[in-house]
């Protein structure tokens, strides 16, 4: 689907500072929404040549309530609708007023209540808002129905005449509470008067014995708050927000409790009326954000743990070859300490990771120094990467490597004759459903009668194994087309991937 940006350059020619403007008011408009019990849905006009419609407007965004059902059911945005079908939206875009039709327009899918509101930007209408309500969605004029209409009746005038949202407001949308999880209406002094159930409860959970109404919400906050500057900070930023000064969202501490609270001056028609408040109580979200983070952390300690035990692993091997006499024996522990090392890597690269997905292409370019040293020919063969192998889990990561270590690692010592230089390349593709490597030589090819599966050298067996039983891939031996050899190397991505036969692993 085209985004805001997209559908106000294909069907308008508002400057950058308007269309700016549009994104702000539609990044707080789930909170009117809400209030509103009503889809809000954002209309501009159309440039003629777009949609060879003269006087259209079309929907470039839409929202829906989350304390409400909605108006529409399917999706309204790109809806391109004309003055016969919806003559509120024009005539608010032509007359620059919020119009509210007595009766119904004459879109069929358009439920009777529907406000239009003018956008402003600079003094000038770029956009109309539309509230829409679901009517067969009934409820009782409560107290909290109340207040949550009137705050919406505020926001929306302030939003027609420009004010709302504001060039220094920054929302933090992602985070900022809703009207459902908690609702304080203050009035120009700042004292309460209307809070609902779940603001009272996160106030209660801070610590608050009585009740919120008729007290100065800046005053009875700060004496919850137990550290003295965060106190401070908070009744500043209540404070603040009445006097029409913009801020963030805050985070406070009080007795074990943690709430969200942002602020919003009301300023319909230019004139001060109070603010709203709205706080949600995140104490137990916080607590197992703080428990994953432990727990996080735990495993990555215990990735670094096992990196150095296997490094040192490495180091005891190292210098048990260096110490045995038999070259049979110092090429197996040489082999053991490649194998073990390339292991290890892995591991480091989880140590730093958060997600236990490892990023093979900083493996593999680590590992290639490691190869070129264990070499057991006297030339120097030149390994290097072409492709990105891209991002795996852990339990996915440590045999692919292993794979790649072994197979580069037969194309250095077996694919050359002695003394002569050769490039081992690693190949990588991926796409969405398959990874597919070649580690190609331009080595001497092939022995006559090689079979993959009859070979008998320990690491081609390593290698079948871990292809079949880890990776349910597939790996093939095959002459270049340049000369050489390839190793073909095909791992199947996604949760369930198909698991090979042994047929597919083949010489």
């Amino acid at each position: 689907m085209s985004t805001l940006s997209d559908l106000l350059a294909e069907h308008t020619d508002l400057p950058g500072d308007a269309v700016d403007h549009l994104q702000r008011v539609v990044g707080e408009w789930q909170l009117l929404a809400d209030l509103s019990f009503a889809d809000v849905l954002l209309w501009v006009g159309t440039n003629p040549a777009a949609t060879d419609r003269t006087g259209a407007v079309i929907c470039v965004a839409h929202c829906r309530p989350t304390t409400a059902s909605t108006a529409f059911p399917n999706d309204v945005v790109g809806t391109v609708v004309s003055e016969s079908e919806h003559p509120q939206v024009l005539q608010a875009l032509v007359e620059g007023r919020v119009v509210c039709p007595e009766g119904g327009g004459g879109h069929t899918d358009l439920p009777a209540s529907s406000e239009a509101v003018p956008v402003r930007w600079d003094g000038e209408v770029i956009a109309i808002m539309s509230r829409d309500t679901n009517l067969s969605y009934q409820r009782a004029q409560s107290p909290l129905e109340v207040a949550y209409l009137d705050c919406a009746a505020d926001l929306c005038q302030m939003i027609s005449d420009g004010t709302f949202p504001t060039r220094e407001a920054r929302s933090d949308t992602n985070s900022s509470p809703r009207a459902g999880d908690g609702f304080i209406r203050l009035d120009t002094d700042g004292r309460v008067v209307y809070a609902s159930p779940n603001a009272l409860s996160a106030y209660h959970r801070m610590g608050l014995s009585s009740d919120l109404i008729g007290r100065d919400l800046a005053a009875t906050t700060r004496s919850l708050v137990t550290d003295p500057f965060e106190s401070q900070e908070v009744a500043g930023y209540i404070r603040d927000t009445i006097a029409d000064k913009p801020g963030r969202r805050m985070e406070i501490e009080a007795r074990g409790a943690t709430v969200l609270l942002r602020a919003l001056v009301l300023k319909p028609g230019g004139q001060r009326v109070g603010a709203a408040v709205v706080v949600r109580d995140v104490t137990e979200v916080k607590s197992r954000d703080r428990a994953l983070l432990s727990k996080d952390a735990t495993i990555r300690e215990i990735h670094h743990r096992v990196k150095n035990n296997l490094q040192t692993v490495a180091a005891l091997l190292r210098l048990q070859a260096r110490r045995t006499d038999n070259e049979q024996a110092r090429q197996a522990l040489s082999e053991s300490v490649r194998r073990v090392r390339s292991i290890a890597l892995v591991h480091d690269t989880l140590s730093m990771s958060v997600d236990e997905e490892a990023n093979l292409d900083e493996v593999v370019d680590r590992l290639v120094p490691i190869l070129s040293d264990v070499a057991t020919v006297g030339t120097p063969i030149k390994v290097r990467r072409d492709g990105s192998l891209g991002v795996f889990s852990a339990e996915r990561a440590t045999p692919l490597v292993m794979v790649l270590t072994e197979l580069v690692q037969n194309a250095i010592e077996h694919a050359f004759e002695p003394g002569v230089p050769g490039t081992v390349t690693i190949r990588a593709e991926r796409s969405a459903r398959w990874l597919d490597v070649v580690i190609h030589d331009d080595g001497r090819g092939l022995p006559p009668g090689f079979s993959l599966e009859r070979s008998d050298r320990l690491g081609l067996q390593i290698v079948r194994t871990l292809v079949a039983a880890e990776l349910n891939g597939s790996l093939g031996l095959h002459p270049g087309a340049d000369g050489g050899t390839d190793a073909v190397l095909r791992v199947p991505l996604g949760r369930r991937a198909p698991r090979y036969q042994a047929g597919d692993i083949r010489g």
